[in-house]
């Protein structure tokens, strides 16, 4: 088999105009970025407003591991499913991080026959839309130390600012800085750092603004810090929203590429599940779903933490209900969690295999809890065998789940067509009766402890008296109504990354919150999860160049 960088070098691209005709959309519809990619404009979307709305299916999978889950693969392939038995489908993803491109991730396309061309440019610089969240992020930031510099009319307290800024790159040595040293001519010096770039609040909000306006409204809303009698200081106190969506108006246009089956695909936002939100942006899903019978999209990471934020953020603030869960399985990774080296998984274990389901069900019960039907996508792997899958069948059956196995990777949709058509079942029966995890009237504490004792199942949460604090601030300041966004290790249900399985008899360490005022929740910052990651000992960027005829190598 080819690998999936060649088979997206081969692939017979068609003019990005017939995949938007596809949509409906004419030539003054969209923006064309080069033959394959496009944007599409924002009066074109507003035109759809009172469009009747398609069937939205997530995609999600169990914690990942080394050994490869694939649910982009799986999404892709789908989608490229439901179209060939007749339904309309749109596919809607993230956009890729150049941080854990050019760490240890690789690219994010999909793989095989189920890939969104073109790839090479969707993981590298694409259409520049996180190139301008970082500006906007950035500019902010500079806004304030120029307002501090002149004079500080708004008497912000440099010890209480909280705005740091941004790189799309993993790097440690920017996680803590001191800024402004050299003398007054640079400013107030004062400790500050840098987050990646998909951690940024602008990018959540990006992800969740309705159009240009909700844009506006809610970059105005972000907390930057406080005065010295510790007054809320805003992005719109500070005069940087108007410049800011001026950064990002085009950043607002949805994606338009297409898969290897030349079936639409939005590829727009992109924040990381473990520290931020995890989803697509709300404009692309809306305008998907206005457009095609079905719509697939994903969340990021494993379902405890990327399918609850989908649900209880994401749904929550935006009204979209999906009508039918599909979550992602290998039998190599169910192994892994059952205690099998990765140097071990091409060997049969069925009894290894059967402990490791134990995570698949954790996360079959956990998205019961929110009404939804369930299908498991049980990723074909050439290693696996027919004991091992059976075995999967058997559990899934046990806990009342069909779980399918799908060869997409190999065959494209074709290999996912039973997928395909067990979800459109689920989905027109109306099976669903969604609800969120917790009400929004809990105070933020008790919807911290909901998610941490219902989803991850532990038996405490930790927390110091000043988190508890920060709480109770900003609980009392009315903002105790939002949502909020875990930011914690993907590898386990736990605190811990090594601790895989369905673990129990645990504490999560709850070491900071932040409030993201603008984007409309409170990130929990649990265990030694990183808002800036660092690059492993031997990073991707390593294996990435360029061939004699100046081809990417190595990127995925």
């Amino acid at each position: 088999m080819k690998s999936d960088i060649e088979i997206a070098r081969e692939a017979k691209k068609r003019p990005i105009a017939e995949i938007a005709a596809k949509l409906g959309m004419g030539p003054r519809d969209f923006l064309p970025y080069g033959h394959d990619k496009a944007k599409i404009t924002h009066e074109f979307i507003a035109g759809l407003k009172n469009r009747k709305q398609g069937r939205l299916v997530l995609v999600t999978a169990i914690n990942p591991t080394p050994a490869g889950e694939g649910k982009t693969t799986t999404t892709v392939g789908l989608g490229d499913a439901l179209n060939r038995i007749g339904r309309r489908a749109t596919i809607c993803i993230r956009e890729a991080s150049l941080g854990p491109n050019f760490g240890m991730k690789g690219g994010a396309a999909g793989g095989g026959m189920a890939q969104i061309v073109p790839m090479e440019e969707m993981n590298l610089h694409f259409t520049g839309d996180f190139h301008a969240i970082t500006s906007a992020h950035n500019l902010l930031a500079a806004m304030i130390d120029n307002h501090i510099h002149w004079g500080n009319a708004l008497r912000i307290d440099p010890r209480r600012v909280t705005w740091r800024r941004v790189l799309d790159m993993n790097d440690r040595a920017l996680r803590e800085t001191v800024i402004g040293l050299g003398g007054p001519a640079n400013g107030h010096s004062r400790e500050s750092g840098f987050d990646i770039t998909v951690a940024s609040e602008v990018m959540a909000i990006l992800c969740l603004a309705s159009d240009l306006h909700d844009l506006q409204e809610r970059l105005g809303r972000i907390v930057i810090g406080q005065t010295f009698d510790k007054t809320p200081v805003t992005a719109k106190d500070v005069g940087a929203d108007g410049a800011m969506t001026v950064l990002l108006r085009d950043a607002l246009q949805p994606n338009l590429v297409q898969t290897l089956e030349h079936n639409p695909a939005l590829v727009h936002g992109g924040p990381f599940a473990n520290i931020a939100h995890g989803c697509n942006s709300v404009m692309a899903t809306r305008t998907a779903l206005a457009l095609s019978d079905y719509v697939v999209t994903e969340a990021g990471f494993g379902a405890d933490l990327g399918a609850q934020k989908f649900l209880d953020i994401k749904c929550r603030l935006s009204g979209l209900v999906p009508d039918a869960v599909v979550l992602v399985a290998t039998v190599r990774a169910l192994k892994m969690n059952g205690g099998v080296a990765r140097a071990d998984l091409g060997a049969e274990n069925v009894a290894a295999l059967r402990d490791g389901c134990a995570n698949l069900g954790r996360h079959i019960q956990n998205l019961r809890q929110y009404g939804l039907p369930v299908v498991v996508a049980i990723n074909h792997f050439t290693s696996d065998t027919e004991a091992e899958i059976e075995a999967v069948r058997t559990y899934c059956a046990q806990h009342d789940t069909q779980a399918i196995l799908c060869r997409h990777w190999a065959e494209g949709g074709a290999g996912a067509e039973d997928l395909a058509r067990a979800v459109a079942h689920h989905a027109e029966a109306g099976q669903h009766s969604f609800a969120p995890l917790y009400p929004d009237d809990m105070t933020l504490w008790e919807k911290i402890e909901t998610i941490c004792k219902r989803i991850y199942r532990a038996d405490h949460v930790e927390a110091s008296p000043a988190v508890h604090d920060k709480l109770a601030e900003w609980q009392a300041a009315g903002h105790g109504h939002m949502p909020v966004c875990m930011a914690k290790t993907q590898y386990s249900f736990s605190a811990d990354p090594h601790l895989r399985g369905a673990p129990t008899g645990f504490t999560i360490p709850l070491r900071e919150v932040r409030l993201s005022a603008g984007a409309g929740f409170v990130v929990a910052i649990c265990g030694e999860i990183m808002t800036m990651p660092g690059l492993p000992r031997e990073p991707a960027a390593l294996r990435i160049g360029l061939d004699e005829q100046g081809r990417i190598e190595g990127l995925f």
